[in-house]
């Protein structure tokens, strides 16, 4: 591995100022799943190395004043999987138990698979579907954004390289609601999403959809926020014809590659499919019903 300088700030004014001053030749560390890899395989070059870990507020996870749920950008998965804050946003806590194993899960941050921002990140369409807002400071001040806008490309994101993601918000979640977040992969040994869905569904009174989102993963050259599909939901009372429907119609919004991981036609198929079932599962556990993909 390449040299570089190690720097543990206090506090992120002193992590943003450090990012300043070292001309775009430093990179963040977090929980160093991604980054520790792409220096040490030399994908990226770096002469300083910032780790965040050391700055307090970035590790906190706690309920918002409104309901909703705030998470640092060094809070981990395994952190996030035994919180009792985030036990209800349940489609986020499907992605995060599937990243990696456990001893990977106890480095590996939310903020950091964001901030990678590779198409097939799996927290990515979870934190989608459930309307996640993130906040990221700069040497100008704070600023913030939907999650739907923050990633631009393939590894890249609009900070640029020159901000520090602080934190993320979730909204607070409705009475009667559910989500869900689902991939694809060959194997397990292929840890990488082919095809990744995730759902939000909060029931009205009455039963019929008052709110629904889905977001897709891996099938774009970001995750795609399926807003037209999830509208056509609203007003409706849920039904396997109406899901069905949406499903395909999320389907064609996939724009993925050919791969050696799959075709587009399959990516597509799989696109279909996934949306379907989150839906179903993000319906079953607004009806109370508990649903494990991955029991911990």
């Amino acid at each position: 591995m390449q040299a570089f300088t190690y720097h543990a700030p206090r506090s992120v004014n002193e992590a943003v100022e450090l990012l300043a001053s070292t001309d775009g030749k430093s990179v963040l560390l977090a929980g160093g799943t991604d980054v520790l890899v792409q220096l040490r395989e030399n994908l990226r070059h770096a002469d300083h190395v910032i780790d965040i870990k050391q700055i307090p507020e970035l590790t906190q996870l706690k309920t918002t004043a409104d309901g909703g749920l705030s998470l640092g950008s060094a809070v981990t998965c395994s952190q996030l999987l035994h919180s009792e804050p985030a036990a209800p946003y349940v489609a986020l806590l499907d992605a995060a138990q599937i990243i990696g194993g456990w001893q990977i899960q106890s480095r590996a941050t939310i903020g950091g698979n964001l901030c990678n921002s590779s198409p097939a990140a799996d927290s990515v369409p979870a934190l989608l579907a459930l309307g996640a807002e993130v906040e990221y400071a700069t040497p100008t001040g704070t600023q913030t954004c939907c999650v739907s806008e923050f990633c631009t490309g393939p590894g890249k994101n609009v900070m640029n390289g020159q901000g520090l993601l602080v934190s993320l918000k979730l909204l607070p979640l409705g009475p009667t609601s559910g989500s869900a977040y689902e991939r694809f992969i060959p194997r397990y040994e292929m840890d990488i999403a082919v095809a990744s869905a995730g759902a939000y569904i909060e029931l009205a009174d009455d039963g019929t959809i008052a709110t629904a989102r889905i977001a897709l993963g891996a099938v774009g050259p970001k995750a795609i926020l399926a807003t037209q599909p999830a509208d056509a939901l609203i007003g409706q009372t849920p039904s396997d014809e109406l899901i069905e429907d949406v499903a395909r119609q999320a389907a064609t919004l996939a724009t993925p590659i050919n791969d050696m991981r799959g075709t587009i036609e399959f990516r597509q198929q799989l696109t279909y499919v996934l949306v379907k079932r989150t839906l179903h599962t993000a319906l079953l556990r607004a009806a109370g019903q508990v649903v494990s993909h991955h029991p911990r």
